[in-house]
């Protein structure tokens, strides 16, 4: 039995390269985020009005309103709501597709960092270029393009070849462009921070653990003082 347990423990410290557990099964992160993200879609349809537009009014965020002051967590929680059935599908499509590759690659706690600053990010972008007159912006797409450009710059660190993922972020930015009503102020935001963490994750080997958090800390603190900026100088 002893020798079971030791075994067993040495079976758990195996990491992949940037620090994700070697573990079989489903990626927790990337299900849970696009189970509450579904939950969330459903309950206007089976909640009432007097019930679903408070949770609704707690959710979402606008630049007019300066929530960044007191209520900072609206910058992520708006991205888990969403202005339709197709805008969900397709956000939750490409968080499995990408999520499923990334969340064991870098464990759960350095995915859920990245995805959760690319959120922020998209939030922050939507602010400094749409402005404090810019509408409600709901939607996952920042985290989204966050792990896209976080999947492109991974297969280059390993001497792959991520032109096939950069020709669909491009397509997706220009989509962003053409149909209305598309946040791709929250697009781009993603897109960098993303890219910036990854880089972070990539490049510091993940035994430098205090490295990495210091930087993606810095990255924290940039984020914030953009934000204050935004507000500053809308």
């Amino acid at each position: 039995m002893d020798c079971q347990r030791a075994a067993s423990a040495q079976q758990r410290t195996i990491r992949t390269r940037f620090g994700g557990r070697a573990r079989t099964g489903e990626p927790v992160v990337t299900w849970s985020i696009i189970a509450v993200c579904a939950i969330i879609f459903a309950l206007p349809y089976v909640l009432p009005d007097r019930l679903w537009i408070p949770i609704d009014n707690a959710l979402i965020w606008a630049p007019a309103a300066p929530w960044f002051l007191d209520q900072p967590y609206r910058f992520v929680t708006t991205s888990l709501l969403h202005g339709s059935p197709w805008h969900l599908a397709f956000n939750m499509y490409a968080l499995w597709l990408v999520g499923r590759q990334l969340e064991p690659l870098l464990g759960r706690l350095r995915f859920g960092a990245l995805y959760l600053l690319s959120v922020i990010g998209g939030s922050t972008a939507y602010l400094l270029i749409g402005g404090l007159d810019a509408p409600p912006a709901v939607g996952a797409s920042g985290g989204v393009f966050g792990l896209f450009a976080a999947y492109a710059i991974f297969i280059r660190r390993i001497g792959g070849d991520p032109r096939q993922v950069l020709i669909i972020v491009a397509i997706n930015i220009a989509i962003g462009f053409v149909i209305p009503r598309i946040a791709w102020e929250a697009h781009l935001g993603g897109l960098a921070i993303g890219a910036l963490v990854a880089a972070i994750f990539a490049y510091i080997p993940f035994r430098e653990a205090r490295k990495q958090w210091s930087a993606i800390g810095a990255v924290v603190l940039g984020l914030g003082a953009l934000t204050w900026l935004g507000y500053l100088i809308g």
